[in-house]
């Protein structure tokens, strides 16, 4: 008799437990647009976020300065930046900095993906981690929440920043990791009118700054500090993140706010104490240059961030766990793309460079041949959002299935919205036909993605609002044609008919 009634109220549990057909776990820069996509396509969908904001590391580690894909503006990366050119009074506003063609204040776009996501359906809960994941076979998954509430998936995403769900649900993971890249804990500085000095940060060490630029207290050889990395002037340094409203984004590689930890495979607690502990390189950093280059004036923007520090809700983390996936893309397959057949099944595009950040690391010579590794723009398959062991389970966000070299180029805002974006209509597509992620055919996930203005191809011939746009596509990932990658300077481009250089 125990047992039955035990049966029967967990049914009755489960029967007032709300179900999805989509629960995207972690607001991220992908699963926020894995979200968006999988609502617009008829998926009942939820996503929870521990923070008050959406975005990820595009607005809530504060890294509002995008890399790359300017020419490559397609599906909802698209909708963003161009909602941020509306706000702003065009696109030649964004280009307020020297470090990107699109800066913006993170409130502000965090204000642009609510707006984006509510309009699209979707159920948004923030304040909220997962903090218990059961999978039934056929029924998806039953989610347990910090707040002690349940629904139940039947398609479960992982878009937080560094993997975790995925590996809690036991996802297979690449073991090609070398290192972790640094982080780097952001700040949204700006000017007041009277000074506005920080007491010295706990720790402070001025010889961790004096290279940061063109300084009297740097070790100046030749323009250069004794690692290598050019010195600007102290004025580059800070219009290098200059935002369209004024503001400064502190996001400075040199010498500066980088900090490294191997932070992946820590406990909770360790890697709390890895955020303090960036958050006081930061601080540190500042308080250089308040004191030490007399910038008193600049300080920590006090209207930017919902935080009581007023610094990022979380650092930026350029490192995840990178599950083992139906496919894995590599730097060798986007160097050489039709060697390889990852192009038939192409979802996103990038064209960055292999961007990785090891200068804080003690390590940095052993890895000094990362530091912008050139490559054509490329594009990535669906097959990296799919794990290859777990059902009922996608990744979005930094956790695909990429070398680790590539990871360098794949991590960056506008490749990591487009694989969202995919593993969106990816999980609407099979929930709604009754199939496993692995079984849907991705030519129809193409067909979606480029109903939506997306990109498949890096291919510069047509945008997305040019006819015969959808034909050239269809035919670049069908063989019929194909594109020629070339990189000049750090514009890293794909082109079917190459134009003559200038």
């Amino acid at each position: 008799m125990k047992r039955i009634l035990t049966i029967g109220l967990c049914l009755a549990v489960l029967s007032c437990t709300p179900v999805y057909d989509v629960v995207v776990a972690g607001g991220g820069t992908g699963g926020t647009a894995a979200a968006i996509e999988a609502a617009r396509d008829g998926a009942h969908t939820l996503v929870v976020e521990p923070t008050p904001w959406l975005g990820g590391m595009l607005t809530a580690a504060g890294v509002s300065a995008i890399d790359g894909n300017y020419r490559l503006r397609g599906g909802i990366f698209g909708e963003f930046t161009d909602s941020l050119a509306a706000r702003y009074g065009g696109y030649e506003a964004l280009k307020s900095g020297w470090v990107s063609n699109i800066l913006f204040n993170p409130a502000v776009g965090a204000e642009v993906l609510r707006n984006i996501t509510e309009q699209a359906g979707v159920e948004v809960r923030t304040g909220l981690t997962v903090t218990e994941m059961v999978h039934r076979t056929r029924n998806g998954w039953i989610l347990t929440f910090s707040d002690g509430s349940r629904a139940r998936a039947r398609m479960l995403i992982d878009g937080t920043e560094l993997g975790d769900i995925a590996a809690s649900a036991g996802a297979a993971e690449l073991n090609d990791r070398l290192s972790a890249q640094d982080l780097t804990y952001v700040a949204i500085l700006k000017e007041y009118a009277e000074p506005v000095p920080i007491p010295e940060p706990e720790g402070y060490d001025i010889d961790l700054y004096r290279n940061c630029c063109d300084n009297p207290l740097a070790d100046n050889r030749d323009g250069f500090n004794p690692q290598g990395q050019q010195l600007w002037s102290p004025e580059m340094m800070l219009s290098y993140g200059r935002l369209p409203d004024g503001h400064i984004m502190l996001n400075w590689p040199v010498c500066a706010n980088d900090y490294f930890a191997e932070y992946l495979d820590m406990t909770p607690g360790e890697r709390e104490e890895v955020v303090r502990k960036a958050k006081l390189r930061t601080l540190g950093f500042i308080y250089f240059l308040q004191h030490e280059l007399g910038y008193d004036h600049i300080g920590v923007a006090d209207d930017v961030f919902p935080t009581e520090d007023s610094l990022p809700l979380f650092p930026y983390y350029r490192e995840a766990r990178r599950i083992a996936g139906v496919d894995t893309m590599t730097v060798e397959a986007a160097k050489d793309p039709y060697h390889f057949d990852l192009y038939t099944r192409a979802v996103a595009v990038g064209d960055y460079p292999v961007d990785h950040h090891h200068v804080q690391n003690p390590r940095r010579e052993e890895l000094s041949h990362l530091w912008f590794g050139k490559i054509p723009s490329f594009s990535v398959p669906l097959g990296v959002v799919i794990p290859v062991e777990v059902d009922d389970l996608l990744v979005a966000d930094k956790a695909i299935s990429v070398s680790w070299e590539m990871n360098g180029a794949t991590r960056l805002q506008p490749v990591v919205t487009g694989l969202g974006q995919a593993a969106g209509a990816l999980a609407a597509l099979a929930v709604k036909s009754g199939r496993q992620a692995r079984e849907v055919p991705v030519s129809e996930v193409q067909s979606v993605l480029l109903d939506h203005g997306c990109y498949l191809l890096p291919f510069l011939d047509l945008k997305p609002s040019d006819p015969g746009f959808r034909e050239l596509q269809e035919k670049g990932v069908r063989g019929e044609v194909r594109g020629t990658g070339r990189s000049i300077g750090w514009a890293n481009e794909t082109w079917v008919h190459v134009p003559e250089e200038e």
